[in-house]
C-alpha cells in the first residue's frame, strides 16, 4: 500500500517539476529579454536585473478575479522589480493552488500572467467500497463539493481512506484518486477503491513466560487469533495500534499480579509470504513475583496522628503486591484525611524492595501538598444528557481542594454509565495557578433498543413480542423499560423505572410492575400473577448494599376445564379465593469485587426477607440466601466456584399454595426438570409437582479451556450439584384422598459436564448430567441448553 501510495506522489511530483521547470524557461526568457531592453535604454549591469512594467495582462481566468491574482503576485503597475522578486510572483500564484498552469510572459512594458484554473469539484464519489459505507468516507476526506480541485489533497485523502482500512487489518488496499471532466471547468472526483483481504493473525506466541501459559496470556490480549469463525470475529486482524495496546493489557496484568519487574523486550510481526496473515510473537521477561512485606503509615505533619490512618488500611503483609492495592490503600487514607477535616494532605507511597524474601515494604508518607482549588468543572459534547448526570459522577465541586485520583476515579464512572462512545476528563490551569479547570468532553451514543419478534414452541404455540429499553431516559441517566410477550398459552407484561440518583444521592429509586397468565403451561391448572413494587437501594460501604422494597402481589390459581386428572392439592387450591398478599422486605449484599483487592478471587453473599401482613390476606416470611466464592487456579488456567442457596417460607395466617412455594428449575438444580424434586401429588394419576417450603441447594464446579482456539470461545466445565426441596403445611398435607410423597428432605446428588460457547447469539451453556442419587417418583434431565451467567 506504501509502495502504491508512493508512486502516485512521484508522478504529481514529477508534474509538478515539469510545470515548474516550463514556467523558469518562459522567466528566464523574460528576464533575458528584458534585460536586452533596458541594456539598450539604460545602460549599466546593475539596470539589466531589474524591470518596470507599465501594464499587467491577466488571461485564463475565469473564476477568480484578475485584481486577485495580481494580489497574489505582489506586482503593481510601474514598480521596478528583480529576476528574484518575477519569480517569487510565480511561485506565489503556484503555491495558491488554484491553477494548473501559472506563465509569466513579459512582453515590452506588459507583463501577461497567463493561468489555467483548477477545476470546481462537482461532486464525490467512491466506488469498490463495500466494508465503509460512503457517508463514513465522506467525513475522512478533506475534498469537498463546489470547491477547488487539488491534486495534492486528492491524494492526502485517497491516503487517508488507505489508513482507515489499515485499521481495519485490510493492509493491501489500494485507493486511486480519479476525476471525470464535465462542462464549465467541472469534474467529478472519484475514489477508485480497491479493499483487498483482511490480513489475519493467524498465530499469537510468546517467549520468555513460565508462571502463565500461552492460551492464559492470549485471553488477556484484545487482538484474537483467526480461527473457524473469522468471518464474524473482528478482533482477528492485524492493527498496529491494537498491538500496542495489548502490550498494556499484558504490562497491568503482569503487575498486578506482583511482576514488578516484568518488561516486554519486542513484539515481532512477521507477514506470510502470501501477505495475507501475520504471526505475532511476543518476547517477555515475566521476573519474580512478589508479595507485600512490612507496611507502615508515617507523618511530616505535627497535626497528624499516624495510627488513625493505620486503623483505615484494609491491606496485609503477604498479599501479592499490585499497583491496584496501593492505589486502593491511598484512596481511602485520602478519605481518612477528609474525615478528619485535614485538606490539602498527599499520601506518598514509599516502596522498600527487599530481594532475599521477595517482598516490598509498603511505606504511607503524609505530607504537605500544594494548595490547589478546583475553579469549576466545564462540561461539553453531552446533546441529550443532563449536565448534572455528568457532574454527580463526581465527589468533587467547584471549591474544593484538587485531587488527581477523585478526578480520574470521576473520569472512570462517567465511562462506565454506558453513555458515551468517548469520554475525556482533564484539569487545565484556572485564572490563577492556585486553580484548575476541569474540561469534560464526551460524544453520545445510542442507549435505547426497541426489539420485535416471534416464536414457536410445541408448549406455547405461536408467539409474539415486543420489548423497549432505555438506559439514559430523557437524558436524565434513568432507566426504562418494558417487555409485552404474548403466546398460545402464556401472556406477560413487564414495566421497570429506575432513577439512579434519588433526591441527589447515591441511592436508586425504582418500580417494577408485571402480571403474567399461563393456561395450563405444563401443569394442570391456570395461573394469573400480579407485582407491584418499589424500591430504594443504597450502600451501606464500599462493599455492601441495602435494598428496602414494599410489594404486593396478586394471585389466583384455577383449575383446567378437565378435573379429571388434577391432583387432589390442586383442586382444593384451586377452590381458593384469588389473593392478595402485601409485605415490607429488604435484601442485604456483600461484594467483594467492588474493591477488587484480589483479581483471582472473590465472594457475594446476599441475604434478604420479606415479612407479609402490612395489610394483604395472608400473614408470613420468606426468607432466602445466596452465597458464591470463585478463585482461579492453576495459574489461572481453571475457574473454582462454589454456590450456595437457600430458601424457607413461613406462613402464619392463611397458607402457601403452589404458586408461593419454590420449585426448582434446572438453572438451580441442575439435572432434573422444572418442578423435578421435591413435594409431589400422585393422586388420580396426575403426578403434580407441588413445590415445597423450604429449599437448599449447593453447586460446585471447574471451567477449563478445552485446548481450542480461544477465538472460537468454547470452554469445559465439570459440576457436581446436592440439593432438595422439602417442607409442607399442615393445611396442605392434610388435603382429603392426596397421596404426597417427597415431603421429607432428601438430598439429591447430580454429577455433571458442561461446554461453555461465548456464541453470536450471547453466551450459551449446554449442561449433560447424570442424577446420582435421586426419588423414583423425581423427573431427571440429562441435557438442557441455557444462557451462561457469570459471577
Amino acid at each position: 500500500m506504501a509502495a502504491v501510495t508512493g508512486a502516485r506522489e512521484a508522478r504529481f511530483e514529477k508534474l509538478h517539476a515539469a510545470r515548474l521547470a516550463r514556467a523558469a524557461r518562459i522567466v528566464a526568457s523574460a528576464i533575458a529579454l528584458g534585460a536586452g531592453i533596458a541594456a539598450v535604454s539604460v545602460p549599466g549591469k546593475a539596470a539589466a536585473q531589474s524591470y518596470t512594467f507599465n501594464a499587467v495582462s491577466i488571461e485564463g481566468n475565469a473564476r477568480i478575479e484578475a485584481g486577485t491574482i495580481l494580489s497574489y503576485a505582489g506586482i503593481a503597475r510601474g514598480e521596478t522589480v528583480t529576476a528574484a522578486e518575477l519569480n517569487d510572483a510565480y511561485q506565489n500564484i503556484v503555491a495558491t493552488g488554484l491553477f494548473e498552469t501559472v506563465e509569466i510572459v513579459p512582453q515590452g512594458g506588459t507583463l501577461t500572467i497567463r493561468v489555467v484554473e483548477f477545476p470546481t469539484i462537482s461532486r464525490i464519489t467512491f466506488e469498490g467500497n463495500r466494508r465503509i459505507g460512503d457517508e463514513e468516507l465522506s467525513a475522512i476526506v478533506q475534498s469537498q463539493a463546489r470547491r477547488v480541485f487539488s491534486p495534492a489533497t486528492a491524494e492526502a485523502d485517497a491516503q487517508r481512506i488507505a489508513d482507515a482500512y489499515a485499521q481495519q487489518g485490510r493492509l493491501a488496499a489500494t485507493v486511486s484518486p480519479r476525476i471525470i471532466r464535465r462542462g464549465d471547468n467541472r469534474v467529478d472526483l472519484v475514489f477508485e477503491v480497491l479493499e483487498g483481504g483482511a490480513t489475519e493473525i493467524e498465530r499469537i506466541a510468546f517467549v520468555g513466560n513460565d508462571a502463565y501459559s500461552d492460551s492464559r496470556l492470549r485471553r488477556v490480549l484484545q487482538t484474537k487469533q483467526a480461527g473457524l469463525l473469522r468471518w464474524i470475529i473482528q478482533s482477528d486482524t492485524f492493527i498496529e495500534d491494537r498491538i500496542a495496546f495489548d502490550r498494556q493489557l499484558l504490562q497491568d496484568f503482569y503487575a498486578s499480579r506482583g511482576y514488578v519487574d516484568f518488561r516486554i523486550t519486542g513484539v515481532n510481526a512477521e507477514l506470510a509470504q502470501e501477505r495475507d496473515a501475520y504471526f505475532v510473537t511476543f518476547n517477555v521477561e515475566e521476573g519474580q513475583q512478589f508479595r507485600v512485606g512490612d507496611i507502615s503509615v508515617t507523618s511530616d505533619l505535627p497535626e497528624v496522628e499516624p495510627d488513625i490512618f493505620r486503623a483505615g488500611l484494609n491491606l496485609r503483609e503477604g498479599a501479592v503486591y499490585s499497583p491496584n492495592r496501593i492505589d486502593n490503600q491511598i484512596a481511602r487514607l485520602e478519605r481518612v484525611a477528609v474525615r478528619e477535616g485535614l485538606n490539602f494532605v498527599r499520601i506518598e507511597p514509599r516502596i522498600t524492595r527487599n530481594d532475599r524474601d521477595l517482598t516490598l515494604d509498603v511505606e504511607f508518607l503524609l505530607t504537605r501538598g500544594e494548595r490547589i482549588f478546583v475553579e469549576r468543572i466545564d462540561i461539553e459534547g453531552n446533546t441529550t444528557t443532563l449536565d448534572r448526570v455528568i457532574r454527580r459522577q463526581f465527589n468533587t465541586v467547584e471549591g474544593d481542594p484538587f485531587n488527581p485520583r477523585a478526578i480520574r476515579q470521576a473520569a472512570e464512572r462517567i465511562r462506565a454509565l454506558g453513555f458515551f462512545s468517548t469520554a475525556e476528563v482533564n484539569a487545565r490551569e484556572g485564572s490563577t495557578p492556585q486553580q484548575v479547570v476541569i474540561d469534560v468532553d464526551v460524544e453520545e451514543q445510542p442507549t435505547g433498543s426497541l426489539s420485535l419478534g416471534g416464536s414457536y414452541s410445541t408448549t406455547d404455540g405461536l408467539g409474539a413480542s415486543i420489548s423497549f429499553s432505555e438506559r439514559n431516559f430523557l437524558g436524565r441517566g434513568q432507566r426504562l423499560g418494558f417487555t409485552i410477550n404474548t403466546a398460545s398459552s402464556s401472556r406477560n407484561y413487564a414495566f421497570n423505572f429506575a432513577e439512579p440518583a434519588f433526591l441527589g444521592r447515591d441511592m436508586t429509586f425504582g418500580i417494577a410492575l408485571s402480571y403474567r397468565e399461563t393456561e395450563g403451561l405444563n401443569s394442570d391448572y391456570n395461573t394469573a400473577r400480579g407485582l407491584f413494587r418499589p424500591y430504594i437501594e443504597f450502600p451501606l460501604s464500599e462493599s455492601s448494599r441495602l435494598q428496602l422494597r414494599y410489594e404486593l402481589n396478586y394471585s389466583d390459581l384455577t383449575a383446567t376445564d378437565d378435573l379429571t386428572d388434577v391432583s387432589e392439592v390442586i383442586k382444593a387450591e384451586a377452590a381458593l379465593d384469588e389473593r392478595y398478599d402485601s409485605a415490607l422486605g429488604y435484601t442485604y449484599s456483600f461484594d467483594s469485587r467492588r474493591i477488587g483487592l484480589n483479581p483471582d478471587a472473590g465472594f457475594l453473599v446476599e441475604f434478604g426477607q420479606d415479612f407479609g401482613g402490612v395489610g394483604g390476606d395472608t400473614q408470613f416470611v420468606k426468607s432466602s440466601l445466596r452465597a458464591v466464592a470463585q478463585r482461579l487456579a492453576f495459574s489461572e488456567e481453571v475457574t473454582l466456584r462454589a454456590t450456595f442457596e437457600a430458601g424457607a417460607l413461613n406462613y402464619s395466617e392463611g397458607q402457601s399454595r403452589t404458586t408461593d412455594r419454590y420449585l426448582l428449575g434446572p438453572n438451580t438444580m441442575r439435572g432434573f426438570e422444572y418442578g423435578g424434586i421435591g413435594p409431589r401429588d400422585l393422586s388420580n394419576d396426575a403426578d403434580d409437582p407441588i413445590g415445597g417450603e423450604y429449599f437448599a441447594v449447593a453447586r460446585f464446579e471447574a471451567e477449563f479451556p478445552l485446548g481450542l482456539p480461544e477465538e472460537y470461545g468454547l470452554s469445559a466445565g465439570l459440576f457436581y450439584d446436592v440439593g432438595s426441596v422439602w417442607g409442607l403445611s399442615d393445611e396442605t398435607t392434610s388435603t382429603p384422598s392426596a397421596d404426597i410423597v417427597g415431603e421429607d428432605f432428601f438430598a439429591r446428588h447430580v454429577v455433571g459436564f458442561s461446554v461453555f460457547w461465548d456464541s453470536a447469539l450471547g453466551p450459551l451453556r449446554l449442561n449433560f448430567s447424570e442424577a446420582l442419587v435421586k426419588e423414583d417418583f423425581d423427573e431427571p434431565l440429562n441435557f438442557n441448553l441455557t444462557l451462561s451467567t457469570q459471577f
